[in-house]
């Protein structure tokens, strides 16, 4: 990538740091501010044709964004911010983006959680909470979605919930270092 394609990164940049920091502190993500990331992707594909990301692209990848998010989000494992954070930065990324995001955040999430647990002294806690939602997850058909739910929020290995925006904003630049290397 030239020195022209981080400069026309800067936006997304700059509103996903914010959007890590407040997630970080106050574990929300406001709707202005997923709102503005997503105005500024959009805008992006329409007016620079230099990012090979056109209108449909940015559509498309905002709807995959959307969808990735869609059943972690219906099972309460997520919160409306982070579904609608992934939407709008589909609209900068389009679908191979997002979907490389979401699966590079989906390690460094892990990575974040081990530490965390660590941290805390409850690593081996995590660990059994875990082997049991996996149960409960497997057998979601014999003991319904509600059971699943409730076992999900019973069995929390850590006080705080992961702040969703600092994995996905390690996983943006993660991609765009990769991308600006690979010449991708």
């Amino acid at each position: 990538m030239t020195a022209y394609h981080w400069l026309m990164l800067v936006p997304l940049l700059a509103l996903l740091g914010l959007a890590a920091w407040t997630d970080l502190r106050w574990r929300i993500i406001p709707n202005w501010l997923n709102l503005a990331i997503l105005f500024a992707g959009l805008t992006r594909a329409l007016t620079d044709p230099w990012m090979d990301i056109g209108l449909g692209r940015a559509l498309l990848g905002a709807l995959l964004g959307f969808g990735l998010m869609f059943i972690p989000f219906a099972l309460n494992a997520l919160r409306g911010g982070d579904i609608k954070l992934m939407t709008a930065l589909g609209a900068w990324l389009g679908p191979w983006g997002i979907f490389l995001v979401f699966v590079i955040e989906k390690l460094y999430g892990l990575i974040f959680v081990l530490a965390q647990a660590a941290a805390s002294g409850k690593l081996r806690q995590l660990a059994g909470n875990s082997a049991r939602l996996a149960v409960n997850v497997a057998h979601v058909r014999d003991l319904g979605v509600e059971h699943v739910e409730e076992s999900g929020r019973k069995f929390r290995s850590i006080d705080r919930p992961l702040p969703y925006a600092v994995p996905v904003l390690a996983a943006v630049v993660t991609l765009l270092l990769w991308i600006s290397q690979s010449g991708w």
